[in-house]
């Protein structure tokens, strides 16, 4: 990565920022620092910026319009930061395109690891094995090679991680794939402890592609264990 790599901090807290500054001009990282939304958003677009950390809670506007705004000019990686740690409020942030979250207070060592995994991600260009591997039913329609999924005839709009989950699930259908080999898999070693952090993207997911993500049908939870693809007949 090099001093190349460009890291733009989006905080009103002076503390935060100082904190992630120093980190990432430790491993490397050149970092330019906004205090509110519109200034980062000025900065996105005058500077060569390879990731965002993002704090939601902003003086001028809150981190999901702020999300909303890069993702209209810009797929560069988004970590947010979050003081909310209930599953809607993570949810809504993937919904407006973040990457990642981490709440707060956070560990250091945490976010140097996200921030190294996102752009490790951001650089590995997808390359698919083809499988051969479609499901189909009355509802639910998956083609891994053309990486295309529909819901009751409509195309699913599913973010790359999502899609590398519900692959990786349907792939080893109808067995199940323990937590930690899904957060290995599809994020990262740096992940596999965050059992949590999957749950809420499984449950994302659910919202995407069941009938009723309360009562799933499809992406069925083994407790203590993992998650199956059950196909329905």
């Amino acid at each position: 990565m090099g001093a190349k790599t460009t890291i733009l901090v989006i905080d009103d807290d002076e503390i935060i920022q100082k904190l992630i500054t120093t980190n990432c001009e430790r491993e490397g990282y050149h970092v330019v620092v906004a205090s509110n939304g519109r200034d980062g958003l000025r900065m996105l677009y005058q500077n060569k910026i390879h990731l965002v950390v993002l704090d939601l809670g902003l003086p001028d506007m809150d981190g999901y319009m702020v999300c909303q705004r890069i993702r209209e000019v810009s797929k560069v990686p988004v970590v947010m930061l979050t003081a909310f740690n209930e599953p809607e409020y993570i949810v809504r942030g993937f919904d407006v395109g973040a990457d990642d979250y981490i709440e707060k207070p956070f560990n250091k060592e945490v976010l140097m690891a996200r921030i190294r995994a996102n752009l490790r991600r951001a650089s590995t260009p997808y390359t698919p094995t083809r499988s051969g591997i479609q499901y189909n039913d009355r509802y639910l329609s998956i083609n891994l090679d053309e990486r295309r999924v529909t819901v009751d005839g409509a195309p699913a709009k599913l973010t790359p991680i999502e899609f590398k989950l519900l692959e990786m699930l349907v792939r080893f259908a109808p067995r199940v794939v323990d937590y930690r080999a899904l957060l290995e898999n599809v994020w990262g070693f740096e992940y596999i402890n965050d059992i949590d952090y999957l749950r809420v993207y499984i449950w994302h997911l659910r919202k995407k592609i069941e009938v009723d993500p309360q009562q799933p049908i499809y992406i069925l939870n083994e407790m203590g264990v993992g998650y199956r693809f059950e196909h329905q007949h």
